[in-house]
């Protein structure tokens, strides 16, 4: 019973430790509510970060033009406020998804 109880206890802990651990491109997407829309891998009221990634695969000019989609907003998207770094940091990370 007691080894129950610690393994159930070190399982919670590390679930709870991996939402700690996300890098700042995470964060930054959380806060501007991307997953609203967006998923990691699944189309939900828009392509999923993994599609945008492997569409975009390549294409070394796609990057500042999605910063600056982002920055103006489109016919697609809603401008996001916030700083260039910031949205830069938010596409790169979306450009990593698998």
């Amino acid at each position: 019973m007691k080894s129950t109880l610690s393994a159930a206890v070190a399982i919670a802990s590390l679930a709870l430790v991996g939402t700690a651990f996300a890098g700042p491109g995470e964060d930054l997407i959380e806060a501007n509510k991307c997953k609203t829309c967006h998923t990691a891998t699944t189309t939900k009221k828009a392509p999923s970060f993994a599609s945008i990634a492997e569409k975009y695969k390549g294409d070394a000019a796609k990057p500042a033009k999605l910063v600056e989609m982002l920055k103006n907003g489109s016919d697609d998207h809603k401008a996001i406020k916030a700083s260039e770094a910031d949205l830069k940091t938010m596409v790169a990370t979306v450009l990593a998804t698998k």
